[in-house]
């Protein structure tokens, strides 16, 4: 099974202001609750996360290796993650819309183990609400 979600946010923000967050595979990854902790190469298209899932079968660090496959600057990424346990495509899409911009996101994620696509299923949603908070308080911070 594969699990997909599309979720849209809208900002006040310029779209110059979230592209600035979502091109940092950085600031992505720390968005992400499973993630224990992520190295980003020096290139800055390839970073490697660590990642924590409670789920029985995996009992040690889940390490994904992404890379951004896409990247139309200011505009739009997207990026590849692969592991043994899954494999995740992320796509951001930053629009202009009534003196803001909005950000269209698209997680894809297939499970290579029993457990894996169930609990992302349940909590995709909630990532991509950690993923709203961090960019709106970014811009809170920098405001």
């Amino acid at each position: 099974m594969t699990v997909r979600v599309k979720r849209t946010f809208e900002f006040d923000a310029p779209g110059e202001r979230v592209w600035e967050f979502i091109a940092d595979p950085a600031k992505r990854a720390g968005a992400i609750s499973v993630v224990d902790r992520f190295d980003v190469s020096d290139d800055g298209r390839h970073a490697t996360w660590y990642l924590e899932l409670p789920i029985p079968l995996v009992r040690s660090t889940v390490t994904v290796e992404t890379e951004d496959i896409e990247v139309d600057e200011p505009t739009h990424v997207k990026f590849v993650g692969k592991s043994r346990v899954m494999r995740v495509t992320g796509e951001h899409t930053i629009e202009e819309h009534d003196g803001g911009s909005r950000l269209v996101n698209e997680f894809t994620v297939d499970g290579r183990l029993p457990g894996v696509e169930a609990f992302f299923e349940r909590n995709l949603d909630r990532e991509l609400d950690n993923l709203e908070t961090e960019l709106r308080r970014e811009f809170e911070a920098t405001a």
